[in-house]
C-alpha cells in the first residue's frame, strides 16, 4: 500500500508526530511546573510567566497542558483496543458460526450500530463507574460497533474465497479459519481504521472529562483541564481555550492521517455465504463399484431458481469423466453440492451422494478433507495469499493426519516436487503471488495429494492458463490419476479440453445432463442437438476463416424458467411440437451412452 501524501496527509502526519513526542517529552520538561503550587498566582489570567494563565491552586496552565498530552494520548489509545478487539471479534463471528448463530451476531452488530455511540459511551461509563475507567470502557464501547460492521464486511468478502472453502472442505477448526484465513487478510484496513478512531477516542475521552464522567481529581487530562477552565471562560477565556486547541488540534491529525491511510486501502467485493443443504431418502441400489455417485441432485435458490435439476451421474476408481456445458448450465454448482459448498441460501437435495459407498453427510470432516481433492479454476483465490504455499499445504496434514510440523512441511515440499514445480524447497517458502499462474495451479494440485484422496474435483484448473501450461496441468492430471487411481470429475466449458483428457462425458444444458457417451465417441457418435452442436462450434485446421465461427443461435433459459418440454427446444432446428410439450427422459442409446432427446430416443 502506497500513501498519497497530499496537503492534508502531511498535515496530519506531522501533528502526530508532534503529539506523540509531546508525550514523550510533556511530563519530563515541565512535570515540576505543572504541579508547582503557588498561593500569589491563583487564578491569574494570560501573562508573560503564565502564557494560559493559572488555576485554583496558582499551577501554570501552559505546563499542565503539555503534561497532559500523555495521560490523554495513553487513554485514547487504551480505548482504541479495547473497541478494536471487541468489534473485530464480534464482527468476524458471523463469516465462521453456523447460520443461525451467526444471525445472532450479525443482529448484535447491527443492534449495536444503531445505538448513538455517545449514549452507548455515557451509559457505560457510570454503569462501570466515574473516572478514567469507566471513561475508556465506555469509549471503547461506543467504538466497538464501527469495527464489527467493517470487519464483519471485509470478513464476508474473504470467506467467500475459495482457499476459505478449501479449509472449511477440510474440516479445519471455525477458530483456526478465523485467526490463519480470515484475519491476517483483513489486517491492513482494520490497522488503517485504527488511527481515525484514535482521533474520535480522544475527543470522546475529553467530551466524557468535560461533563465530569471521566478523569477525576488529582489526574488531569485535556478534558478535565477544559472542565476547570470552562467556569472563567468569559472572564480569562485563554484558560479553556488551550487544553480545547489541543483537543481539537489531536482529534483533526488523527482524522486526516487515518483519512490518508484509508484512502490508500483497498476495498474488497462483497461476500457469498456458505450453506448446507438436507438430503432425501435414496430410491434404488447403490452402485458398490462408484467412488462417486450422485443420484437426483437438485440445487434452488429463493424465488424459483433451480440451477441444477434431478442430476445423475458415476465416477468409477481411476476413471476420468468429463462435466460439460456452457456458462451457467450449473457445471461449478454441482462441483460445489459435492464438497458441501453451495451458498447460502442455497438448498441441495438429493436422493444419492455416495463417496466410496457412503453417504457424505455421514463422513467426519476428517474422512471427508482426505478423501476428496478439489482444484478450483482460480488458483491465486483459492490459496491464501497471507501464507506461504509450503504452510497451506502442510496444513492438511497437521489438521487431519496429526503430522508434526516440520514432518508436514516436509511432505509438502514432497508434493510440490511430485507435480513437477521447480525448486520446490524455495517455492514452499513463497507466497502465491510469487509464482506463475501454472505453478499456482500445481500447488493447488499438490495441496489435493497431501492426503490419499479416492475423488478429485477439478473445477475448469485450465480456464485461466494459457495453451501451453494448460497442456502441462492437463498431463499432469493425468499422473495424478495413474499414480493414486482416484475418480475424477473434470469441469469445463472447453468440449474439446475434456474430449481429450476424460474417459467418459457428461453434458449439461440448463441444470440438467442431456447427454452421456465415452469420450473416445465424442467427435462421430453424439446424439443430442447440443452436444453436436458444441462440436460444431470448435474451429479447427480445415475452417474456412473467411466465415464467420459457427455458434448456438439464442441463449439458455435462466435457472428460474422451467418449462414443460425440452429446455433446448427454443434453439434446435429439430424441435417438433412434443419437445416443446413434453421433457424427454435420459435414456440408453446403445452401449455406454445415454441421450434424452425426443428424436434420437
Amino acid at each position: 500500500m502506497s500513501v498519497r501524501w497530499s496537503g492534508p496527509a502531511v498535515a496530519g502526519a506531522a501533528i502526530v508526530t508532534l503529539m506523540a513526542a509531546l508525550a514523550v517529552a510533556g511530563p519530563l520538561v515541565w512535570g515540576e511546573a505543572a504541579e508547582r503550587i503557588d498561593a500569589a498566582a491563583i487564578l491569574q489570567g494570560a501573562s508573560a510567566q503564565h502564557p494560559l494563565g493559572t488555576d485554583s491552586l496558582g499551577r501554570d496552565l501552559l505546563a499542565r497542558v503539555l503534561v497532559a498530552g500523555r495521560y490523554s494520548l495513553a487513554l485514547a489509545m487504551a480505548a482504541t483496543l479495547i473497541g478494536a478487539v471487541t468489534g473485530t471479534v464480534l464482527g468476524a463471528l458471523p463469516s465462521v458460526l453456523p447460520r443461525r448463530a451467526a444471525a445472532v451476531a450479525s443482529g448484535t452488530v447491527n443492534a449495536l450500530v444503531a445505538f448513538p455511540g455517545l449514549l452507548l459511551a455515557m451509559f457505560t461509563a457510570v454503569v462501570t463507574g466515574l473516572g478514567a475507567r469507566g471513561a475508556v470502557l465506555g469509549i471503547g464501547a461506543a467504538i466497538a460497533p464501527g469495527f464489527a460492521r467493517l470487519t464483519r464486511t471485509l470478513a464476508a468478502a474473504v470467506t467467500g474465497a475459495d482457499y476459505v472453502a478449501a479449509a472449511r472442505l477440510l474440516g479445519v477448526p471455525r477458530h483456526r479459519i478465523l485467526t490463519r484465513h480470515v484475519l491476517p487478510n483483513i489486517a491492513e484496513p482494520l490497522i488503517l481504521h485504527l488511527a481515525q478512531a484514535l482521533g474520535g477516542a480522544l475527543l470522546g475521552l475529553a467530551g466524557l472529562s468535560f461533563l465530569g464522567l471521566g478523569v477525576q481529581p488529582p489526574s488531569f487530562d485535556w478534558g478535565r483541564l477544559l472542565f476547570d477552565g470552562f467556569p472563567r471562560i468569559y472572564v480569562t477565556p485563554e484558560v479553556a481555550l488551550g487544553p480545547a486547541a489541543a483537543i481539537a488540534l489531536a482529534g483533526i491529525g488523527f482524522n486526516l492521517l487515518g483519512d490518508a491511510l484509508a484512502r490508500a486501502a483497498a476495498r474488497r467485493p462483497a461476500p457469498r455465504q456458505e450453506a448446507a443443504g438436507p438430503a432425501v431418502a435414496a430410491p434404488g441400489e447403490p452402485d458398490p463399484g462408484a467412488v462417486l455417485e450422485i443420484k437426483d441432485l437438485t440445487i434452488t435458490f429463493p424465488g424459483g431458481a433451480t440451477p441444477v435439476r434431478e442430476l445423475s451421474l458415476t465416477v468409477a476408481p481411476g476413471e476420468i469423466v468429463g462435466l460439460v456445458g456452457e456458462s451457467g448450465s450449473g457445471k461449478s454448482l454441482t462441483a460445489a453440492a459435492i464438497g458441501g459448498l453451495v451458498p447460502y441460501p442455497g438448498t441441495v437435495t438429493y436422493g444419492r451422494l455416495h463417496l466410496s459407498g457412503q453417504d457424505v453427510a455421514t463422513l467426519s470432516a476428517k474422512e471427508f478433507g482426505t478423501a476428496l481433492a478439489m482444484v478450483f479454476q482460480d488458483p491465486l483465490a483459492a490459496l491464501n495469499p497471507a501464507l506461504k504455499v509450503g504452510g497451506q499445504l502442510a496444513e492438511v496434514a497437521i489438521v487431519h493426519e496429526g503430522a508434526s510440523r516440520a514432518e508436514a512441511r516436509r511432505r509438502a515440499v514432497d508434493r510440490l516436487g511430485h507435480v513437477h514445480l521447480p525448486e520446490p524447497e524455495r517455492r514452499a517458502a513463497q507466497h502465491p503471488h510469487e509464482l506463475s499462474g501454472g505453478m499456482r495451479q500445481r500447488a493447488v494440485i499438490a495441496m489435493g495429494l497431501m492426503g490419499t484422496p479416492r475423488l478429485i474435483v477439478a473445477d475448469e484448473p485450465t480456464t485461466a492458463l494459457d495453451v501451453t501450461v494448460q497442456r502441462q496441468i492437463l498431463r499432469l492430471l493425468r499422473e495424478a490419476v495413474a499414480e493414486t487411481g482416484a475418480a475424477t470429475l473434470f469441469i469445463s466449458h472447453d468440449i474439446a479440453v475434456v474430449g481429450g483428457l476424460c474417459d467418459r462425458v457428461v453434458v449439461m444444458y440448463a441444470g440438467r445432463v442431456v447427454e452421456e457417451l465415452a469420450a473416445d465417441r465424442l467427435a462421430t457418435g453424439a446424439a443430442h442437438p447440443y452436444t453436436k452442436a458444441l462440436i460444431a462450434s470448435l474451429p479447427d485446421l480445415d475452417t474456412d476463416r473467411s466465415r464467420p465461427l459457427t455458434g448456438i443461435p439464442g441463449t439458455q433459459p435462466p435457472p428460474t424458467e422451467s418449462g414443460p418440454g425440452c429446455a433446448f427446444a427454443p434453439r434446435c432446428s429439430s424441435a417438433t411440437e412434443r419437445c416443446a410439450a413434453e421433457r424427454p427422459e435420459l435414456v440408453a442409446h446403445g452401449p455406454g451412452q445415454r441421450v434424452a432427446c425426443w428424436e434420437v430416443s
